[in-house]
């Protein structure tokens, strides 16, 4: 059995190697929409954003992805876990499928919960992510409310105002 922190982040219970870095790395297609969405939290954890831009749908009905954005999520959020609640087909055979699913996350002090409801289609035989509609959480705070003239928790020696509380 591999040690816990070979375990792959999307809380399959397989070892990262034989889970989501195959289809991370290329060596393997997502064979189901649900597969896909597990390698695409994994990126979030490993940042590996070039996955994450890759594997979206590339349509004028699709709005960009923002890479910089996702890379800052990517990088200052500690990832908790993730969980599907639920999937609508996405089967090997299906052409399209749907995945709800919650990634909760720490970042600025704040642990939060994404849920979700995303769409993915098959694009030439691959698995891809089309949209999302994300549902309203209650997000809750992790220690103590930082003031506005407190030091900033990044080290930056600013004030929490003048840096990451804008």
């Amino acid at each position: 059995m591999s040690e816990t922190k070979d375990l792959c982040p999307c809380g399959s219970g397989k070892a990262y190697a034989e889970c989501c870095e195959p289809i991370i790395k290329g060596t393997t297609k997502a064979p189901t929409a649900e597969s896909l969405m597990r390698a695409r939290y994994t990126s979030y954890v490993k940042q590996e954003i070039d996955f994450i831009i890759n594997t979206c749908e590339d349509s004028d009905e699709v709005a960009e992805i923002d890479r910089k954005a996702t890379e800052d999520w990517s990088k200052n959020s500690t990832w908790h876990g993730l969980q599907i609640l639920r999937t609508e087909k996405g089967t090997e055979s299906d052409e399209e499928g749907i995945v709800e699913f919650e990634a909760t996350y720490t970042r600025k002090q704040i642990r939060d919960v994404h849920h979700e409801l995303a769409y993915f289609k098959k694009v030439n035989g691959d698995w891809m992510y089309s949209v999302g509609q994300l549902k309203t959480t209650t997000v809750v705070r992790e220690g103590a409310k930082i003031g506005r003239n407190d030091p900033c928790p990044c080290g930056s020696g600013k004030k929490y105002k003048k840096c990451c509380g804008k």
